[in-house]
């Protein structure tokens, strides 16, 4: 994750089939990658206690026999209100101060050119690696503070697909561990911050820390941007990439939270291609129908 260079090259159109071998993870422009990681659940508020019970029938006036119709419960009848929706769907142009201010480390330096990935222990198979990212795109990851954020499934499988072509046993040169490319750093700080114990070489723990990530960024940029508009949807997105929070969220994965969300300053989309190749795999990949 937060790589500034995407390690895939992905094609945007129909028909893309991606080979399982990691490009070379050095170059000048190969963006500092911060680790894809998951934010360990936060832990929801406990349950009210349970509702107060009804209040007897009111008193009838003196003198007059009780009324064979029981009068309504005290019990509250206003429902409350929904959460309202955005008129637009756009970021704002000023951007409210972040209500997350524990934030991941920064990316590491870029890579040494020439230098290719390496391997250790054993490789999921693609049925093993298709039920993790399932379970990882699944859960809910803010249940008390945000409960609305949902990682979508294609979303999930793209993003691992270009990451490391679902490879669970990958290293890549920057460090980069596992099927979502999860960086060292990056794990540490979301178990601390979230009272986990995620193993970043487990496929199924690493597959958790790339989503929980995605959730971690979608509550950040769309706190700061959107309004609490958490809603990861493709069809919120115009011609301009920076018109959307999916987009925005994608692009973080890559190149670091604070290269795309800064206080005073607009959305910023640093790396286009990787979003586009993200976005086209959603859509397009083969990974999808496995």
């Amino acid at each position: 994750m937060q790589r500034r260079v995407g390690r895939w090259a992905t094609a945007a159109v129909a028909g893309l089939v991606l080979a399982g071998v990691v490009a070379g993870c050095g170059g000048a422009e190969r963006p500092a990658r911060e680790v894809a990681v998951e934010l360990p659940t936060e832990v929801p508020a406990q349950a009210p206690a349970d509702e107060p019970s009804e209040e007897p029938p009111a008193v009838e006036a003196m003198g007059v026999a009780p009324s064979a119709t029981p009068s309504p419960s005290a019990r509250p009848t206003t429902k409350p209100k929904p959460k309202p929706r955005r008129t637009s769907a756009g970021p704002l142009a000023t951007p409210k101060p972040p209500t997350e201010t524990r934030v991941p480390p920064p990316p590491p330096k870029p890579a040494p050119s020439g230098c290719q990935p390496s391997y250790r222990g054993t490789q999921a198979t693609r049925s093993e690696v298709k039920s993790a990212l399932s379970d990882a795109a699944a859960k809910t990851y803010w249940p008390t503070s945000a409960p609305d954020i949902k990682i979508p499934l294609n979303l999930v499988k793209a993003t691992a697909w270009q990451e490391s072509g679902w490879q669970s046993n990958i290293v890549a040169c920057d460090g980069g561990i596992g099927l979502m490319q999860v960086m060292p750093a990056t794990a540490d700080w979301m178990n601390q911050r979230f009272g986990e114990s995620y193993d970043i070489d487990d496929y199924r723990d690493n597959a958790y820390l790339g989503a929980n990530y995605l959730a971690w960024l979608t509550k950040y940029i769309g706190d700061m941007y959107f309004e609490a508009d958490y809603r990861l949807d493709a069809s919120l997105c115009t011609s301009e990439l920076n018109s959307c929070l999916l987009n925005a969220v994608i692009a973080a994965y890559n190149y670091g939270h604070n290269a795309v969300a800064q206080e005073g300053e607009p959305l910023a989309i640093p790396n286009p291609q990787y979003v586009r190749n993200v976005r086209a795999l959603m859509t397009e990949c083969v990974c999808l129908d496995y």
